[in-house]
């Protein structure tokens, strides 16, 4: 596992907490790999997931230290979404 990837799941199981009940979640990094959230937690994978967001590893830093809008990020095409939008929008909410 990449230290991006280690970084990651550490900082997204206090916003996720238990597990995300709504669905399952992708987070693909480009160039270091993928994080799964379900309702088993977080945790690094790439498995089918009902939707899929990729970003560069720094726009999903500053997603994840709050300086980026996970919505701003998708408007402006930092961040793609691929699959359930509604879940994306609930992911989004965790995430600010």
């Amino acid at each position: 596992m990449s230290d991006v990837i280690d970084s990651a799941v550490a900082a997204l199981k206090p916003k996720v907490g238990e597990g995300f009940d709504d669905g399952t979640a992708k987070f693909v990094i480009e160039g270091e790999g993928a994080i799964m959230i379900d309702d088993k937690g977080v945790r690094e994978g790439d498995e089918e997931a009902d939707v899929t967001l990729t970003a560069e590893a720094e726009t999903f830093q500053a997603i994840l230290e709050g300086d980026l809008d996970p919505t701003s990020a998708f408007m402006s095409g930092k961040l793609s979404v691929d699959g359930d939008m509604g879940l994306a929008m609930k992911l989004g909410s965790v995430l600010a």
